[in-house]
């Protein structure tokens, strides 16, 4: 795999910049914004992915249709998601078409003016979304897995938001989030492709460098441990959805490394995967196990999903159970462990293959981080992890720590 080349620069009003350089016809650009569901106020849950989705429907130069047109007349895209402590504004082109890009999006967060009648519209939408979710029990089961794992917290809520709160949201509160949370020392700017990072930069410069005004929310504050919990919610499914998990350290923590190669090991994609072995190989109790880790910047949670008949989800549990306790007390030989790591980091080099992976590895690093790892740091660090480290940070998970909730 070709070495990465890596720049970074920062404008005077605090914006960072990162551009990594490549030979692909096609570029990525985009803006990470260090606000997401967490930083909304009581009251207000799902304003940090409705104004992400508002943020398309008028600027003060621009029109809806307008906004939605501008990158695609020349086969390019426009997107952005919502996670608990980000928001992604980004859009991928055909590299020759970059000042169209940075434009388009500092008009986005500079100038949006979010008319009433396109709210409206885009209500009905999100509306839809949130619903869709509700219909869907395997995602509801994360859901509200989450609310158990972070209850009282600003984590604990879904992303989406609720009817009532969505429907009373006006022009004025996504105006004021805009002017709150999209601020350059809560933002950093990231690019990808075979441009001149010095071009780069002077056009975000030229389209950005008079955004000045500071951030203005509460500190974010870490949720507090709360008690292990199992929950059973009747909801009339053919199939029982189980998700069982615990809070962990942070992205800062040491053992960030060590807990992306334990959720790798336990339910990650391949079929050699523990719990997937253990329960749909040779028992045949599930059809989907898998396991997912997301470290924010003051906590974690590792989530562990499966799908069964309603009489095996007790037996299940058990399984996962057992094989986090053989984990944690029995260390893996360096041998079987060595194949774990080259397996893991076969999947890092495969990912990185992805311009878009790369494109979102750098604004994630970015942001949180300020320092962009390559996939060959990332994955020295995974190579160094013993078989003691990762039974220390099983014993996280071991000794009856795993909360669970059941939809069926």
């Amino acid at each position: 795999m070709k070495q990465q080349t890596i720049y970074y620069h920062t404008l005077p009003n605090g914006l960072r910049m990162v551009h990594v350089a490549t030979t692909a016809h096609v570029a990525w650009c985009g803006l990470a914004i260090n606000a997401g569901s967490r930083d909304e106020r009581d009251g207000q849950y799902g304003l940090a992915h409705f104004v992400e989705h508002t943020l398309f429907k008028g600027t003060v130069h621009r029109r809806a249709h307008n906004i939605g047109c501008r990158m695609e007349r020349v086969g390019g895209e426009l997107n952005a998601y919502t996670t608990k402590e980000a928001t992604m504004l980004y859009s991928v082109f055909p590299a020759e078409h970059l000042a169209r890009a940075v434009e388009l999006i500092a008009d986005l967060v500079m100038y949006s003016v979010f008319p009433t009648e396109e709210l409206t519209r885009e209500m009905d939408v999100v509306l839809e979304e949130v619903a869709s979710y509700r219909d869907t029990p395997a995602e509801a089961a994360y859901d509200d897995f989450e609310d158990i794992a972070f209850a009282g917290s600003g984590f604990g809520h879904n992303i989406l938001g609720c009817e009532e709160h969505v429907k009373a949201f006006t022009s004025q509160h996504c105006m004021e989030y805009l002017k709150e949370q999209y601020v350059p020392s809560n933002m950093a700017f990231f690019s990808v492709g075979p441009m001149h990072p010095d071009r780069v930069f002077r056009l975000v410069e030229k389209h950005m460098g008079t955004m000045h005004h500071p951030l203005h929310r509460s500190p974010r504050m870490a949720p507090e441990p709360l008690p292990v919990r199992h929950e059973v919610v009747q909801i009339g499914a053919h199939q029982a959805h189980t998700v069982m998990g615990a809070r962990l350290p942070g992205m800062y923590h040491e053992s960030r490394h060590a807990l992306m190669l334990l959720n790798n090991i336990l339910g990650g994609p391949g079929m050699n995967a523990l719990l997937n072995v253990e329960m749909r190989e040779k028992r045949g109790y599930v059809y989907t196990v898998e396991s997912s880790l997301t470290l924010f910047t003051d906590c974690g949670l590792m989530e562990i999903y499966f799908g069964c008949d309603s009489g095996d989800v007790v037996a299940s549990r058990r399984i996962v159970e057992r094989v986090i306790e053989r984990m944690a007390t029995a260390p893996l030989s360096e041998r079987a462990l060595t194949a774990h790591k080259r397996q893991y980091c076969g999947g890092l080099l495969v990912s990185a293959d992805s311009t878009e992976f790369v494109a979102m590895n750098a604004a994630r690093n970015l942001l949180f981080h300020n320092h962009v790892s390559t996939i060959e740091e990332t994955m020295e660090r995974i190579m160094a992890v013993t078989p003691a480290q990762l039974a220390q940070t099983a014993q996280m998970l071991a000794g009856g720590r795993l909360s669970s909730l059941t939809l069926k």
